[in-house]
């Protein structure tokens, strides 16, 4: 019976490359850790539309509802959670607690690398985009 060499040097310099390949993100990424977002909060503003933790998972959820709504069927009213009414509007209701984009907006959506269409056509403070 004839015994099949192994070329235990090429199978341990596969190991050993494999291995750098795939933990080299987080050798290259290590102490690059991004602080986490702190969106500037209103001062004069003590409720948001909904909970903070529903705005934090689900606002974009509620913007499309909102806009939907809006443009094909027509009401503009939005009643919460709590029964209170607000104006179905970004720029009317969301922008008057939080004016400035660059300070609330997209402190979290270039944190968590969301680029979303809204500017498109919206107007954020003092009539830029």
């Amino acid at each position: 019976m004839r015994m099949v060499p192994y070329d235990k040097e090429k199978i341990g310099a596969g190991l050993l490359i494999f291995f750098v390949i795939f933990t080299l993100p987080f050798w290259y990424n290590r102490g690059r850790a991004v602080a986490p977002a702190n969106p500037v909060l209103p001062t004069d503003y003590k409720t948001c539309v909904e909970s903070t933790d529903y705005m934090k998972t689900s606002h974009m959820q509620l913007l499309n509802t909102w806009r939907t709504e809006v443009v094909r069927y027509g009401p503009r009213y939005y009643t919460n959670s709590q029964g209170q009414r607000y104006k179905m509007s970004l720029t009317d209701t969301c922008l008057d607690c939080h004016p400035k984009k660059a300070d609330f907006c997209d402190r979290c959506h270039n944190y968590a690398a969301v680029f979303p269409y809204c500017w498109d056509c919206h107007l954020t403070e003092k009539g830029t985009r």
